[in-house]
This record gives structure tokens, sequence and C-alpha cells, in this order.
């Protein structure tokens, strides 16, 4: 059973901590920290409520069956709550599991066409557009920094953030932290006039944006700034100052932009801590390949040489190639349905983890 007793002290012990320094006026002169107290109270009180009620649930099983000899609703009762408890012992078995560190963390998102020329780039348009219709449906703000469009209104390539509303235990990572990888598509272009079906491509790299991005200094000249004009579609400037900004990472040879800012000096802000976000998550990468070897690989991962899904236009189908998924469901899932592939792709790490675990 993994609620010992150890473990479920110290947790109530931090959480009513966290209570205490969330009733202090004093933390949210500081919203940094308010966030950060909050995001973890918010992880540790799903904990809370299930061990709470199985508590309760235990105490009224006892109390219903001393009582079931005399009258047959509490002999009903003692079997419901027979029952109930070893549900909520396996969802706090569950809780208590380890889980994903970043699983709370908000995300930054990289869509960039592949090959296909201008079909791709309406397809990496589409991409973007399904994940920003489910981040809507799920409480999550999403927010363009920088975007790359074509004539038609393809997209070339953008990096998007995906942040909570509210501090809660499964953030953004925790929901497209799947998605990175080469999604293919086949269809008749709307540039084909012959009728044809073309596979085209199109790459998405996500990795977290923590609160805090920790052990990470990047040194001044390690990086190139350079700053241009924001465009839109065909190349039109969007604001009329060169305030956009290109950020390349010399010894890594990654390149984060942002253009959302009007101030040159935002935008440079802001793409050093998707700068500093990226690089931690290659550390992690490459700390956690070097602990893997020897084990199977791992359902999650970063390399965008891999094609993890195909969308198929002729027959309406979504496939998914490391979990075998499929589903007719094609129009949906591009309108941001994705409650089911998503699901599917967490009962698969769960159970990865769960063997992993023994």
């Amino acid at each position: 059973m993994a609620d010992t007793p150890s473990m479920i002290d110290d947790i109530l012990a931090e959480y009513q901590g966290l209570e205490m320094q969330l009733s202090d006026p004093e933390l949210h002169n500081d919203p940094s920290a308010a966030r950060k107290v909050g995001k973890r109270f918010s992880e540790l009180q799903p904990i809370i409520q299930t061990y709470d009620r199985l508590q309760q649930a235990r105490e009224d099983h006892e109390a219903a069956q001393e009582m079931a000899s005399e009258d047959k609703e509490f002999a009903d009762e003692a079997k419901r709550l027979e029952q109930e408890i070893p549900e909520l012992e396996e969802k706090l078995t569950d809780l208590l599991a380890p889980r994903d560190p970043h699983d709370g963390d908000d995300i930054v998102m990289e869509i960039k066409s592949g090959a296909g020329g201008e079909e791709a780039a309406l397809f990496a348009g589409e991409l973007a557009r399904m994940y920003q219709r489910y981040a809507e449906r799920h409480g999550f703000s999403t927010e363009i920094l920088g975007l790359n469009e074509t004539d038609l209104g393809g997209v070339k390539d953008m990096t998007l953030s995906i942040r909570s509303k509210q501090p809660s235990r499964d953030g953004a990572w925790s929901e497209f932290k799947f998605e990175g990888g080469v999604h293919r598509v086949q269809r008749v272009p709307v540039t084909e006039s012959q009728g044809r079906i073309q596979t085209s491509a199109a790459g998405v790299l996500v990795y977290p944006e923590p609160d805090e991005v920790e052990d990470v200094e990047i040194d001044d000249k390690d990086i190139r700034v350079d700053v241009y004009r924001s465009s839109g579609k065909g190349g039109q400037g969007v604001n009329t100052t060169d305030s956009a900004v290109r950020i390349t990472h010399l010894p890594t040879g990654v390149v984060v932009t942002c253009q959302k800012e009007r101030s040159q000096i935002q935008n440079k802000a802001r793409a050093m801590q998707v700068l500093a976000a990226r690089l931690q998550q290659m550390k992690e990468e490459e700390a956690e390949a070097e602990a893997a070897e020897g084990r199977a690989a791992q359902i999650r991962t970063m390399d965008r040489s891999e094609r993890i899904r195909t969308y198929n236009f002729p027959e309406s189908r979504v496939s998914d190639h490391r979990i075998g998924y499929k589903a007719n469901n094609l129009d949906a899932v591009l309108g941001g349905d994705l409650e089911a592939l998503f699901a599917a792709l967490k009962d698969a790490e769960r159970a990865r983890r769960l063997e992993a675990e023994g």
C-alpha cells in the first residue's frame, strides 16, 4: 500500500505549510514566488483530497459494519464502501507514484514545415490551429512568440507558448509532451491540379518552460543576437520598428525568435527565457539518454526525425505509430478533439512506468 505513514505525514506537513504561506499577504507581493507556492499546492491537493476521502471511507465502513446486523441499509452501505475503498487506495497509489517532474510546467512548442513545399506549410498551420483549439478547451492560454508565414497563409515556422491559466498538477507539458516528432499528412493538395495524393510533413518540437530554469548559464560570447522587422503573411511588416529578435546559441546551433512584443528589449528577454528552457531540456535529454542505455526506449521522444503520426485525408484516419492508435475522425482531431488520442498516449506512458517500476 503506497500511503505509508511517513510519506503521507511528510505531504500533510508540506501541504499545511503551503496553506499558511498562501494565506500570508506578503507572499502575494512577489507574483513569481506566489505562483511557485500555488503550483506546488495544486500538485499536492489531489493527493490530500483522495487521502481524506479514503480515511473517511474506512471510518464509515467500520461504523456501517457495526450497525449492519441491526439495519439492512447499513449492510448495503458497508458493501458499497468495501468496493470504494480499494478504488481509492489504487487512486492514491497512482497519485503517490513517481511522475515526470515537468508535468506541471508550461511549454514552448516549435512547428516547422518539412518536405512538401507549400502543402507542408499549410499542414503546419493546421497543426498549430489544432493545438491552439485543444489548449483553449482545456484551460491553457496560447501565445505566438515567432511566426514566419507563406503567401497562402501556411506556416514555415512558428514558436508558440502554451501556459496554464491557473496553477495545476497537470500543466501543459503533461498534455503536449508526446507531440514532438514528424507529423505526416497524406492528401490531395490545394496546389495539385491532377488530383494526386501527396505526402507532406511538418516537424514539432516541444519542451517544458519551468518557472525557474536551473543549471543553465548562457555566456554573452556564446550567443549572436539579430534584430529584424516582425513579419507576417508574405513578409509584410506587422509593426514599423525592427523589434523582432533572433538569438543563435553558437555552441549548439539552437535558434530562438520572439516578435510578440513591441519592444526589442522585451523580445530579447523573452527569447533568452525560451533559449534557457530549450538548453535545459537538451541537457536533461542527454542525461536521460545516458541513464537509459541498455533499456528500452521511452515512449516520449524529442527526436524530430521520428515519424510519430500520420493524418490520412482520403480515409479520414489518424494513426499514431508509437502505440498503434488508429481513429477515423480526422476532421474532429484537426478541430482540436485530441482527448481520446492523448488519453491513449498517457495510458501507454503509465503502463511503461509501472512496468519499469517492476
